[in-house]
């Protein structure tokens, strides 16, 4: 069993940064892909960026892309989310997913189907005001 627990979640104004956190704990094989999902009120569930902990392959969203990294630190088995340039329309409630590679896997990065992930955070807030 896997728990993940996200933090570093608030309100910030618009052009600013956060970096969100999502401590696991619990059994992680070497090869599981790991999601940051967000979602905001009457939207789709989206997925930002995702990690794959068996080589740290990246994959980014269009509408994130070059303001967001994923990052991951093994020592404390926590992956990052790394928001800069903050829009008001990233306000969302922010999600960690994880699942084993076999489930997500597209041949070169995983997938962002919320079906697909197994494991899930309580999610933490982001507000950002323009």
């Amino acid at each position: 069993q896997v728990q993940l627990v996200e933090s570093g979640g608030g309100s910030v104004q618009a052009g600013g940064s956060l970096r969100l956190s999502c401590a696991a704990s619990g059994y992680i094989r070497s090869s599981y892909c790991m999601v940051w999902f967000r979602q905001a009120p009457g939207k789709e569930r989206e997925g930002v960026g995702t990690f794959f902990t068996n080589g740290g392959i990246t994959y980014y969203a269009d509408s994130v892309k070059g303001r967001v990294t994923v990052s991951h630190d093994n020592a404390k088995n926590t992956v990052y989310l790394q928001m800069n340039s903050l829009k008001s329309e990233d306000t969302a409630m922010y999600f960690c997913a994880a699942t084993p590679q076999w489930r997500a896997w597209n041949g070169g990065s995983c997938r962002t189907s919320a079906d697909e992930y197994v494991y899930w955070g309580q999610g933490t807030q982001v507000t950002v005001s323009s």
